[in-house]
């Protein structure tokens, strides 16, 4: 819940900054998932909501 509520408070800046930080996650986790290596394959849904959350913020923010 605390997660969510921080990035309301994002400025868009911040809020794209996360969003490609995010992206950069996923991409790296895509690699893992092909060698075996995750360790939490719950992560892929987390963070592809939070990257939508953090676009929904932006949308709203302007």
């Amino acid at each position: 819940m605390a997660k969510k509520k921080e990035d309301k408070k994002l400025t868009k800046d911040q809020a794209e900054k996360k969003i490609i930080s995010l992206k950069k996650d996923l991409f790296n986790l895509r690699f893992k998932k092909i060698n075996n290596q995750i360790d939490n394959p719950a992560q892929f849904n987390l963070i592809k909501k939070n990257i939508a959350r953090l676009y929904t913020t932006i949308k709203n923010t302007k």
